[in-house]
């Protein structure tokens, strides 16, 4: 079974930030998972490089766009790498394979009677690279006209080929009748719904008052809309417009994870722009939300942002990776606080998983020579403790289907901290000179529950479960949900024990 994940394409007009890191982490961890449920994926993520903002960008670094464009993009590759993100793919909209898909695409809509040149007289928000209505608008007192992203506006009146948007209104309320999964969250999928109910405009998907895009075929005077250039990124990876290549297996995509502020470039103008072209629609797009930082949003273009090398390089990368899929619901907005991650690292990585790891493998490693115990006959708790977590692999893929990675973390965290409550009630250090065979047995269990839960952890904080699955014998090739089935060979000879998670000391000249 084939399960294509995306991220968005991230823009490149600053450097990447946490906003960024969140959704490549969030995608990361949907990706290992399908891996170690035995799916076939392809992940992909890469960088969204035309537009107006990006060369204005350019210009005010003093770089030729492309230029400019080269060091961003190698900046937000960087980015991945030290998140420990596992795409099987990076695209660039400069690259040549890029422009010749996007070039198919837009060949593919004029010649369906979709495109047509007419022109586009109305707001604009160069930040947002997006048009606005009248009704859209906010004036301040100023009398500066903003977008409800707080973006400044101006009026624009050019000559720009249209995409018939309008034509699509009934086929797309279909498709969300249809498929009542289509757009997640729920509270998403009503407001794109709204959005189409409301009338849809033909949409301007041409600009001719700057160069730094795609040409539009047989009109130079034209670059393509960046939305239009950008959203086709997710086929032309695959090979669009060849259709007959190994990749191209993989589409329609399983998931598009999304911000929700381009949500609506997604679900509404993404899959018209499909059906025009006579391909399959995505099956599901999802969209987070924001990291706020003292309650405002982080953006390149205020200057507020927290750099996800630095959070890295101050907490560990899997402390980083827990942290933002742990501490709000995945789908809404959370505000960061440096307080709360060591908070959550300390009571949760450290004192829950990481110490009861600890118990149990400091009493094996002196009480059984090292070696991993015998399963012996079990007891009522011991059966219950078991079933909580062998039932764990088949809980946690629902959750991950919905993308609700919070819930999927929290469904482990009861299994452990049932695990800590088991081993105070059973006590094994006592059984040891009570009941020897007895403790061998309630180490066994804890270990065999602790091989589940740090196999399904692995998505979340690869690195970590990694040196936790090496401490309990697990070999690197039964690494997966379908080797849980295969009981780990008695008498295994264990590694002496080593913390996985540091003591982490509170950074007292962070602001939270």
């Amino acid at each position: 079974m084939t399960y294509y994940v995306t991220t968005p394409i991230f823009y490149v007009n600053g450097s990447p930030h946490i906003g960024h890191a969140y959704t490549a982490i969030a995608a990361d961890v949907i990706a290992r998972f399908k891996r170690l449920d035995g799916e076939d994926v392809r992940f992909l993520s890469g960088t969204d490089e035309h537009g107006q903002k990006v060369e204005k960008a350019a210009r005010d670094a003093g770089l030729d766009p492309q230029a400019f464009t080269d060091r961003v993009s190698a900046e937000f590759r960087t980015m991945l790498t030290t998140l420990n993100i596992s795409n099987d793919d990076f695209i660039r909209t400069t690259e040549p394979r890029h422009k010749a898909g996007a070039t198919a695409l837009w060949e593919k809509l004029f010649a369906a009677g979709d495109i047509y040149l007419g022109h586009y007289e109305g707001f604009y928000a160069v930040r947002d690279e997006d048009f606005y209505g009248e009704d859209d608008l906010t004036t301040l007192p100023d009398g500066t006209r903003i977008a409800p992203t707080g973006a400044p506006v101006e009026w624009v009146r050019e000559p720009n080929y249209l995409f018939r948007l309008s034509a699509y209104q009934d086929r797309l309320l279909a498709h969300y009748e249809a498929n009542p999964d289509f757009v997640g969250p729920a509270g998403k999928r009503n407001e794109m719904l709204a959005f189409i109910r409301g009338g849809l405009n033909d949409l301007s998907v041409s600009r001719s008052s700057f160069r730094w895009g795609i040409p539009v075929p047989n009109d130079p005077d034209h670059v393509m809309y960046v939305w239009l250039d950008a959203l086709a990124n997710y086929i032309t990876a695959l090979g669009y417009p060849a259709e007959d290549t190994a990749l191209w297996r993989f589409w329609p995509a399983n998931l598009h994870l999304v911000g929700k502020d381009i949500q609506r470039f997604h679900a509404i103008y993404w899959p018209a722009f499909l059906m025009a072209a006579g391909l399959p629609v995505p099956r599901r797009i999802f969209a987070h939300g924001w990291w706020t930082i003292d309650g405002a949003k982080m953006s390149k273009s205020v200057g507020n942002v927290v750099d996800p090398h630095d959070l890295v390089a101050k907490y560990g990368l899997d402390a980083v990776r827990f942290f933002l899929l742990r501490e709000v619901p995945f789908g809404n907005d959370g505000d960061f606080s440096h307080r709360a991650l060591v908070s959550r690292f300390t009571t949760e990585l450290a004192n829950d998983l990481g110490n009861l790891a600890q118990r149990f493998l400091s009493l094996i490693a002196k009480n059984c020579g090292g070696l991993l115990p015998e399963a012996g006959p079990r007891t009522e708790a011991d059966s219950e403790l078991l079933a909580a977590a062998e039932a764990l692999p088949a809980s946690l893929r629902e959750k991950i289907d919905r993308q609700a990675l919070g819930e999927a973390i929290e469904d482990v965290w009861r299994v452990i901290r049932a695990g800590n409550a088991y081993i105070d009630h059973q006590a094994p250090w006592a059984l040891r000179r009570t009941d020897p065979p007895r403790m061998a047995h309630v180490l066994r269990v804890l270990a065999d529950v602790q091989r589940i839960i740090a196999t399904v952890l692995l998505p979340f904080m690869p690195a970590s479960m990694d040196r936790m699955l090496d401490q309990l014998g697990v070999p690197a090739d039964q690494r997966s949900f379908a080797a849980l089935s295969v009981p780990l060979a008695d008498a295994t000879k264990l590694p002496p024990p080593q913390g996985i998670f540091p003591k982490m000391v509170e950074d007292t000249d962070a602001k939270s």
